[in-house]
């Protein structure tokens, strides 16, 4: 970011081989999804949180908990069900007839780590006691707003909303997360791999690789990447033509836009770099961008997808190039 003293090189390197160590850690029980890993280290990096929708059995708690387990530090899983209560998630004031006081007992989303398992079978009021801790890192309880432990990581997994006993998400959480993800099914060989090490490959058996102190200074060393002039303009510029798109009812909003450019220093990081490039805003554009977006009447008739329509509305952007020139994309 502007207005920062540049990071080391040594910084770098050292940013980007302890991030490979965590990757490797984490991929020793999610195998064959590299990728997936690496965006969810990204979303720790960048202060945000992680959405993964998938059908049951495809690895997503697996992925959460190892993530938990390579951090050492406190986390707290949360099973979602229709009876779930928003103090069962955020805490409750009780009563203490020995002091003759009201005491905060803490819910299970005080914690480093918060895994929200199948969040969206729970109701929507439920829900709804995430929203004020994921944007803003504390809980108020009786008007008593209380800090989460830093850093905060909510990592929460879905089924698909066509399941029976989903709620869907409203708009307004979604835009909380700062990406989501699809894991997928493996491939043959991965799970025959899978297959062979099911008991032994477990979260439980992870060492912890780093701790919470040292996630917060690359959390901080993230925010000190720099981004030139031209890449602000092209990631606004990539929000509006998802705002103008004619297949869009509503597009990304300025909030979705300082996700993706957050998201892109800590990708670049973990790359090695301590400044980030068009490609970097490219490859974020769907995990970011693709469930902020509401697609119109027409084009929900017709089968597309949000990931469809963000490939061409990345398409119609020039990309900027050193010169200053502008170079068009989808060629």
């Amino acid at each position: 970011m502007t207005g920062q003293e540049p990071l080391s090189p040594q910084h770098v390197q050292g940013f980007a081989a302890l991030a490979a160590r965590l990757a490797d850690a984490v991929s020793s029980v999610v195998l064959g999804k590299p990728e997936v890993v690496r965006l969810a280290l990204t979303a720790l990096f960048a202060q945000g949180h992680v959405l993964l929708e998938d059908v049951p059995g495809v690895g997503k708690t697996t992925l959460a908990r190892a993530i938990a387990a390579t951090v050492r530090g406190q986390w707290r899983r949360i099973q979602f069900t229709p009876d779930l209560l928003p103090s069962d998630v955020s805490g409750v004031t009780i009563f203490n007839q020995a002091t003759r006081g009201f005491e905060f007992h803490p819910g299970p989303v005080f914690a480093n780590i918060v895994i929200a398992d199948e969040i969206n079978r729970a109701s929507p009021k439920t829900q709804s006691a995430l929203l004020e801790v994921m944007e803003e890192r504390t809980v108020t309880v009786d008007g008593v707003r209380h800090p989460v432990p830093s850093p905060f990581l909510v990592v929460a997994t879905q089924n698909p909303v066509e399941m029976d006993g989903t709620y869907r998400l409203p708009e307004a959480q979604l835009d909380r997360f700062l990406v989501k993800l699809t894991i997928g099914y493996p491939d043959e060989a991965v799970e025959i791999e899978v297959l062979r090490g099911a008991t032994v490959r477990s979260p439980e058996a992870l060492e912890p690789v780093t701790d919470t102190a040292t996630v917060g200074e690359m959390v901080r060393m993230a925010q000190r990447v720099h981004i030139a002039d031209p890449l602000y303009a092209y990631a606004v510029r990539l929000a509006a033509a998802t705002r103008t798109h004619p297949q869009v009812r509503v597009g990304v909003s300025p909030r979705g836009v300082i996700a993706l450019t957050r998201a892109a220093c800590a990708y670049a990081l973990i790359d090695g770099r301590a400044w980030i490039q068009p490609e970097d805003l490219k490859a974020l554009v769907e995990p970011v961008f693709a469930h902020r977006i509401l697609l119109a009447p027409d084009a929900q008739v017709r089968g597309l997808t949000s990931a469809e329509v963000l490939r061409q509305a990345v398409a119609s952007v020039p990309v900027p190039l050193p010169s200053g020139q502008l170079a068009r994309t989808g060629a």
